[in-house]
C-alpha cells in the first residue's frame, strides 16, 4: 500500500482546493504488455520528477498494477528500483484494477491514471496539475492522440474511427476515461465510489464512475495540453475491430445509463428511449452509408457504418445485452 505522511497545510472541507504539499500516485494498470512497460516508466518517472516543483505537491510516485493472473510484470518493473511501486491485482478485468490503484492509494491526495500502451507528451503531468491548481476543478482529463505501428487503412481514417475529442483548456466535461485522467481522492473516498466490477468484460466502468463523480457536484475540466499518445497496434487498426470498437462503446454507454438510474425507477421508459436512440443512429447510418455506396464517397459509406455500429450496440444495451469485449480465454 503506497501511504505518505499528512501534511500540515489548511485544509478547505472536502475539496481541498487550497492545499499545498499534496501527495499525489501516477497509477498505470498492465496486462502482459512488458515492451510497453520498458518504454513508459522511465517517460513516468520524468514527468514525476518535474511535477515535484511549483504545483503544490510532493514529488509523485509511480504505482504498477498487474492484471496478469501470472504476475508477469514483477520483473519488469523491479528494474526501474524504489521508484516504481509494483502490486498484482490477479482477479481479472480493468475494474478490478483499477480499484487496486484506489485502495493502494488510500492516504493519497491525488492519483492519476494512464494506460501502459500510452505514452505522456512533453509537459503532461504539470499540465495536469497546473489547470487544477487554476481552474480549482476536483479533476482533470487530457486528451489521446492515435499513432500508428504500420500505415492507416484509408477507409478507417476516412470514418473517424480513431478520432477524439479536443476542447479548450478549462471546458467542463461530466464524463471521461481513465486514460489520461487526475482525481482528488479525497472526494473518491467521501462517496466510497468503486469501480463497478460487473463492468470489467464490457468496458465502461471508468465513464460510468465518473458520472457518478460528476454527478456527486464535484467538477472535472479539461486540459488539452496534457496529451498523450495511444500507440495502436496493427491488430487494432482493422476495419473489423474499428466496427466492433463502435459497437461496444454504444453498448456500455446504453448499460451506463441504465446502471445511473435509481432501482426500480423508469427503466422501462429509460430502456424505450435508448432503443430510439440507437435506432434513429442505425437508420440514420445506414442511409449515410448508402449514400456513400452511390456516390462513390468512402468517407460517408464508413462515416455511416461508425455510426450504424454504435446505434446498433446502443439498441443491444436497451435489451440488456452485454459485449464483453474485454472478456479473457479461460487460463489467461
Amino acid at each position: 500500500m503506497i501511504s505518505s505522511e499528512r501534511n500540515n497545510s489548511t485544509i478547505d472541507s472536502v475539496s481541498g482546493k487550497h492545499l499545498t504539499n499534496l501527495s499525489a500516485v501516477v497509477a498505470v494498470l498492465t496486462f502482459r504488455r512488458p515492451d510497453d512497460l520498458m518504454e513508459l516508466l522511465p517517460e513516468l518517472l520524468k514527468h514525476s520528477l518535474q511535477a515535484s516543483v511549483g504545483y503544490g505537491i510532493r514529488q509523485p510516485t509511480v504505482l504498477v498494477v498487474d492484471n496478469d493472473p501470472d504476475g508477469g510484470a514483477r520483473e519488469t518493473v523491479t528494474r526501474f528500483g524504489p521508484g516504481v511501486t509494483y502490486v498484482h491485482e490477479p482477479t481479472p478485468g480493468i475494474a478490478a484494477a483499477r480499484n487496486r490503484a484506489l485502495a493502494e492509494s488510500v492516504d493519497v491526495d491525488l492519483l492519476v491514471f494512464i494506460d501502459d500502451d500510452e505514452r505522456p507528451t512533453s509537459g503532461w503531468l504539470t499540465s495536469l496539475l497546473a489547470t487544477r491548481m487554476r481552474t480549482g476543478a476536483d479533476g482533470v482529463v487530457g486528451p489521446v492522440v492515435s499513432a500508428f505501428a504500420a500505415p492507416l487503412d484509408p477507409w478507417i481514417a476516412d470514418g473517424g474511427f480513431f478520432d477524439r475529442r479536443r476542447l479548450p483548456t478549462g471546458t467542463e466535461v461530466r464524463v471521461a476515461a481513465t486514460n489520461n485522467l487526475l482525481l482528488d481522492l479525497r472526494l473518491v473516498r467521501s462517496l466510497s465510489l468503486q469501480f463497478d466490477e460487473s463492468f470489467s468484460a464490457s468496458g465502461g466502468s471508468d465513464s460510468l464512475f465518473t458520472r457518478q463523480y460528476t454527478g456527486a457536484g464535484f467538477t472535472l475540466v479539461w486540459c488539452d495540453e496534457a496529451v498523450v499518445t495511444d500507440v495502436v497496434p496493427a491488430e487494432r487498426a482493422t476495419r473489423d475491430w474499428v466496427i466492433r470498437r463502435r459497437y461496444r462503446i454504444g453498448n456500455s454507454w446504453a448499460r451506463t445509463e441504465l446502471a445511473l438510474i435509481p432501482a426500480h425507477s423508469h427503466t422501462l421508459r429509460l430502456r424505450a428511449a435508448l432503443l430510439l436512440a440507437g435506432s434513429v443512429r442505425v437508420i440514420g447510418g445506414t442511409a449515410r452509408a448508402a449514400l456513400g455506396v452511390l456516390g462513390r464517397s468512402p468517407r460517408h459509406r464508413a462515416n455511416g457504418v461508425r455510426i450504424v455500429a454504435r446505434g446498433a450496440g446502443i439498441v443491444a444495451g436497451a435489451f440488456g445485452r452485454t459485449y464483453l469485449e474485454y472478456s479473457r480465454p479461460t487460463g489467461a
